[in-house]
């Protein structure tokens, strides 16, 4: 579907990621922190020994926070355009959702409790349709839905 090459950024964090979740990843880094705890006699224990393994560690994790940080946004936005196309295909199903992420907190929180409202009226009616979904749409859901969850929340 999409022909466009991978930048140099994208094939790299898909490759380190890839091999950083590996097991010989972890046998690697903890074969390196055996060899320095077994070299610390060698050395005295001395403060250069030390500062090795906190300058090492302190590079790994500060890489890797961006390289999780990638992947995490990558996964993140792949899986809200599947997510996307479902709601698109899905008869009956609420377009408005379609760009939920984009919204400011206010008016998810106002999408949120219609929903909630729903949900709690689909438990008190304990009927199939209610219970599938089929027993209204957030835009049917009483205005004073908005108010009980606004008092939820506050109260929270």
């Amino acid at each position: 579907m999409n022909d466009r090459p991978m930048n140099w950024y994208t094939r790299l964090t898909r490759i380190l990621s890839r091999a950083s979740g590996r097991q010989g990843s972890f046998l690697v880094a903890l074969l390196v922190i055996v060899v320095w705890a077994v070299t610390g006699p060698a050395f005295g224990f001395s403060d250069t020994w030390q500062l090795v393994i906190n300058t090492g560690t302190t590079i790994v994790t500060f890489l890797m926070v961006f390289l999780i940080q990638n992947t995490q946004n990558r996964d993140t936005e792949a899986l809200q355009v599947k997510l996307d196309e479902l709601i698109r295909v899905t008869e009956g199903a609420q377009n408005v959702l379609l760009d939920l992420e984009d919204m400011d907190e206010s008016n998810i929180e106002e999408i949120r409790a219609k929903y909630g409202k729903l949900a709690e009226l689909a438990r008190k009616n304990r009927t199939p349709e209610a219970q599938n979904g089929h027993a209204g749409s957030p835009e049917k859901v009483p205005d004073n839905a908005r108010a009980n969850e606004t008092r939820r929340s506050t109260a929270r």
